[in-house]
């Protein structure tokens, strides 16, 4: 499938020499950029306490990560396949690896924001590199297992963030959640020597797209966000609101008619990929609410510490071992990828309507690893599928934007998805107490045990609601690939273009 013309012109890497070395450079990308969106979620409360933060602001801790994430991929993976993929994996890795460094020494809660923006556009430069230098490192069934390992480190990197940043916050300081990056980017421009870059495709970069994008997403968490503190009549944010329709709108009919489009609709008017990515947004909303939720509750509502909360996800780690590196991989070549999507997404939806069930009593070993692991076994088994049906039958000049739609799909569904549940949560834990989370916060450092056992209560009931929403959520995107994703095998999905 080709959108354009363009023209080509071979690069300084004629193979890949060490395809063992490559495909670790590859994975250990997507991991660190994955790992560094729910390394934070541990050491919020961290962070709250240093930085006297509010609810609401604290989830831009989270938020603005994944904006610049999902703001900036088009145009990352638009680099990628202009100016060689592998010189613009080095760029983000620099910048990713700078920015660690800012925000492990921010003196401010804006540096701290700031810092997390700046690292959002670094991954957006590296995610969609390393996802397309499969296609160039790589072929036949080389291809299809390389796929299958970027598509396991979405889990395995979204779980280890969690269990490192316990670690690291409870033994050093929640500003190590950040610097950690820093080594795990100088491996990987190290190692960047051993990929192939493949092509490069002379085009325009079509910065103003780029530019309606992120500010069509941006302007609309906002306007989730500052509905949930202002109500929804609030004139800012219908204002906001309004801009981001206008923003959105713009992008997407300019789209089809600049001679460079930084979004090749024709990538999303094949039926699977757009379904796949429509999923895949939907997952992301999800991903990122249960991490950000669940650490809330056993911090907030069981009281565990930092610590506690990592050890507290190890099953859920060890599922999602099982279902992306071992029942995913061996389902794939007897069912089709879609099959095995909305299996592991109705299982999904099974296990966080079983949380939504907890409460300020709720045992970790009689009520929350059952479910947890339910959970995470189908999260687990759904990354590669997804992924797989996301790059769907692309290849050459597009193979670039392809994977940075699927990765803007997951970031941005993840910043909508989480500012809109954080308002939805919020709403019900003031009906229950006002200002909950500052309660609790008064609470524990004056010893009021009425005060402490009221607040852990509504912010239980909150959490819990936000998880049934998010049962309903991933109901919906198993809806979604049922009526949108061919059943091809893994095999033909990852077969050339046929558009």
């Amino acid at each position: 499938m080709t959108t354009e013309k363009t023209v080509t012109t071979a690069t300084d890497s004629p193979g890949v020499t060490r395809p063992g070395l490559a495909l670790a450079v590859i994975a250990g990308a997507q991991f660190m950029v994955v790992l560094d969106g729910t390394i934070m979620n541990i050491a919020l409360s961290s962070i709250q306490q240093a930085f006297d933060m509010s609810g609401v602001l604290l989830a831009w801790v989270v938020n603005a990560y994944a904006l610049a994430f999902g703001g900036f991929l088009l145009l990352g993976g638009r680099l990628g396949d202009v100016l060689g993929r592998v010189a613009i994996f080095r760029v983000g890795l620099v910048l990713f690896a700078g920015a660690s460094l800012l925000g492990g020494l921010a003196w401010s809660q804006e540096v701290l924001i700031g810092a997390r923006v700046l690292q959002g556009m670094g991954a957006a430069i590296v995610a969609p590199a390393a996802l397309a230098l499969i296609a160039t490192s790589f072929e036949g069934q080389a291809r299809g297992r390389a796929m299958g390992l970027y598509g396991a480190m979405a889990g395995l990197g979204s779980t280890a963030g969690l269990l490192f940043g316990g670690v690291l916050t409870s033994y050093a300081s929640w500003r190590w959640v950040l610097l950690v990056n820093i080594p795990i980017a100088v491996a990987l421009f190290l190692g960047a020597r051993y990929l192939r870059s493949g092509e490069r495709h002379r085009s325009e970069l079509n910065i103003p797209s780029a530019v309606l994008g992120t500010l069509g997403v941006t302007s609309l968490v906002y306007a989730i966000t500052r509905s949930g503190e202002h109500g929804w009549g609030d004139p800012a944010s219908i204002a906001l609101y309004g801009a981001a329709a206008v923003f959105i709108g713009v992008f997407v009919v300019a789209q089809d008619r600049v001679a460079h489009p930084l979004l090749p609709l024709a990538i999303l008017r094949d039926r699977t990929r757009a379904g796949a990515n429509v999923a895949m947004l939907l997952l992301g909303t999800g991903m990122f609410a249960t991490y950000y939720f669940f650490t809330l509750y056993m911090q907030q509502v069981l009281g565990y510490s930092a610590i506690e909360s990592a050890l507290a996800y190890l099953p859920w780690a060890a599922a999602i071992f099982v279902g992306s590196g071992v029942l995913a991989p061996r389902l794939l070549p007897r069912l089709a990828p879609a099959v095995i999507a909305g299996g592991g997404l109705s299982v999904t939806a099974l296990g966080m309507l079983w949380l939504s069930f907890l409460d300020v009593d709720s045992g970790y070993a009689t009520a929350i690893v059952a479910p947890m692991v339910v959970t995470a076994l189908g999260l687990g088994s759904t990354f590669v599928p997804l992924t797989i049906s996301a790059m769907s039958r692309v290849d050459g000049p597009d193979s670039g934007a392809a994977a940075a739609v699927m990765n803007t799909a997951q970031q941005v569904g993840g910043a909508i998805g989480l500012a809109t549940l954080v308002v939805l949560a919020t709403q019900v834990s003031t009906g229950q107490l006002p200002s909950a989370a500052q309660e609790l916060l008064r609470a524990e450092s004056t010893g009021d045990a009425t005060l402490l056992a009221s607040a852990r209560a509504a912010l239980s009931e909150g959490f819990t609601t936000a998880f049934l929403a998010v049962a309903g959520i991933y109901v919906l995107a198993a809806v979604v690939v049922a009526l949108t994703v061919r059943r091809d095998s893994a095999v033909e999905a990852q077969q050339g273009p046929t558009t």
